[in-house]
Formats: structure tokens, C-alpha cells, sequence
């Protein structure tokens, strides 16, 4: 029996793609990150960090408090809402070795150039942001190792991204799945057209594959149940965006549609940066 443990973190914040979105669903205006913290009788993995200067100060308290020695964090793809905290985390841990794919490195130097972090992600989280962003390392391989235990990567391709990926830990079987797995979250849609849609319902069932007992969304609820059944859920929702894409005309017509068959789903502006997306006026 492995001997491998992980435990969630969760923070709850504004959504980057909430502004101005039609009127009714204003009390879900709200996301949550998610990382994972993946450990063992000394050292520690950690998968994604989060957003903002704040939130990146609560999470190194409580990778501290874990009292485990900080290895890897591990960085599963170019959004920045996985990878802004890395800097604070490293200078705590300076022996630690932050790592990713090499597509996901090159996404995240181009992404904390200055001009990039001013122009895309400052106005949408203004005064939030940490003053210093670094990008990972390349990992050489498919894998690492914990205390002797394999981390593997899953290349997902297209998520809700380009060149996404997935970290399976097969003596517990756990699956990190980045974003690939929404839990109650609108799914965020903007970078996909139909053919990168195709593309994500692979990356599910390359992830339902691997017969995981427990799958860690990277978007959710403030509790998650990390459920497998997460992955039939977002496989449903992206197959009812493929479906009412074909059947709306307008952007409010894709919107209403889409919210008409997932009411309760949190972060709606999310859905509304994707129907202005798919339907330009």
C-alpha cells in the first residue's frame, strides 16, 4: 500500500470573465481555484498555485503548517490562475523545483513578460496580482517521483486551454486534473471552438482510462468531493455546448440556452465570455 496522502486547499474569488454579464445570475459570480497538495512521511508535491498576493500567502502558511518538506510543484498548464504564486512558494523553498511541460513553459514566459501581465491580466484583477511572477522549469520525461512513488503526466492537448495536462498518481489513485474536470462550474469556454470542444472530450476519456478513484477538479465548490463522476458531468455540459452552438443564432440565445440546462453552475460570466466568443455580433 502506497504510502502517499494528498489534501486540497481552496479560495474562493471574482472571476476574471464576470463583468457585464446579463442580468439574473449575479449571486453566482464567484470561482474557486483549487491546488493539491500531495505528500508522504517527509516531502511534499504541490500542483498549481493560485492568483493573487493574498491567496499565495495563505497557501505557503499552509504548506508550512503541513510540515512537510516542499519537493515540486508541478504546473499543469499556461493559465495564470495555476502558476502566479509560484515565486513566493520557491523563495520559501529554495531547494524546491517548480516544473511543467516544455509547451507550458514557453506559454508562461510569454505570459508574465510585463507588457502581457499589464495589458491582459492587471485590468481584470487590479492591485491583486504578486509584484513578481517567474515561469517553471522544463520537466524532462513523462514523470517524477515522491518518496519513490511515480507522478505521471497526462497530456490532455486542448482543455480549456492549449496544451494542457493532467498529473495521476497511480498508487492512490489520484488524478490532479487541472482544468480538464469542472465541478459545478461553468466550464471556460473561450479558447475552444468545436473542433478543441472534440479535443476536451478526449482529454475526458483519457482521464476516465485511467479508472481513477478520485479526480481533483481545478475549478469547484469551497468542499470538494473530488468525485470521478465529475467527468461525466463536464462531458455532458461540453456536449450540450456543442449542441446549443447549433442550435442559437446570438450570443444571448447561446447564454440563456446553456443556462436553461445548467442553472445552478457557478460563474456564469465564464459562459457569457464563451457565447460572445463563439457568436461575435
Amino acid at each position: 500500500m502506497s504510502k502517499l496522502e494528498w489534501k486540497l486547499l481552496t479560495k474562493k474569488r471574482g472571476s476574471s470573465t464576470s463583468q457585464g454579464i446579463p442580468p439574473g445570475k449575479e449571486d453566482l459570480l464567484w470561482v474557486t481555484g483549487t491546488v493539491t497538495l500531495i505528500y508522504g512521511e517527509r516531502d511534499a508535491v504541490l500542483v498549481d498555485t493560485f492568483l493573487s498576493e493574498q491567496h499565495s500567502k495563505e497557501l505557503l502558511e499552509w504548506v508550512v503548517e503541513s510540515g512537510k518538506n516542499l519537493k515540486t510543484i508541478y504546473v499543469t498548464h499556461a493559465h495564470g490562475d495555476h502558476y502566479f504564486g509560484l515565486k513566493r512558494l520557491l523563495d520559501k523553498f529554495p531547494d524546491a523545483k517548480a516544473i511543467a511541460t516544455a509547451p507550458v513553459v514557453a506559454a508562461i514566459r510569454d505570459q508574465i513578460k510585463p507588457e502581457y501581465v499589464q495589458s491582459f491580466w492587471e485590468p481584470r484583477f487590479p492591485g491583486q496580482l504578486p509584484s513578481q511572477l517567474v515561469a517553471p522549469e522544463v520537466l524532462e520525461g513523462d514523470a517524477f517521483y515522491l518518496e519513490g512513488e511515480e507522478l505521471r503526466v497526462v497530456q490532455l492537448g486542448h482543455t480549456d486551454t492549449s496544451h494542457s495536462t493532467a498529473l495521476h498518481v497511480p498508487s492512490i489513485g489520484l488524478v490532479v486534473s487541472g482544468d480538464c474536470v469542472y465541478n459545478n462550474t461553468h466550464l471556460y469556454l473561450a479558447e475552444c471552438d468545436e473542433e478543441a470542444c472534440d479535443e476536451w472530450l478526449r482529454a475526458l476519456d483519457k482521464i476516465e482510462s485511467l479508472h481513477p478513484e478520485a479526480v481533483v477538479a481545478g475549478h469547484g465548490v469551497l468542499d470538494p468531493d473530488s468525485s470521478p463522476r465529475h467527468i461525466g458531468e463536464t462531458r455532458r455540459y461540453l456536449r450540450d455546448f456543442v449542441a446549443s452552438l447549433a442550435s442559437t443564432t446570438t450570443a444571448i440565445e447561446l447564454y440563456e440556452a446553456m443556462l436553461s440546462l445548467h442553472p445552478g453552475r457557478v460563474n456564469p460570466g465564464s459562459l457569457w465570455a464563451a457565447a460572445k466568443a463563439s457568436k461575435p455580433s
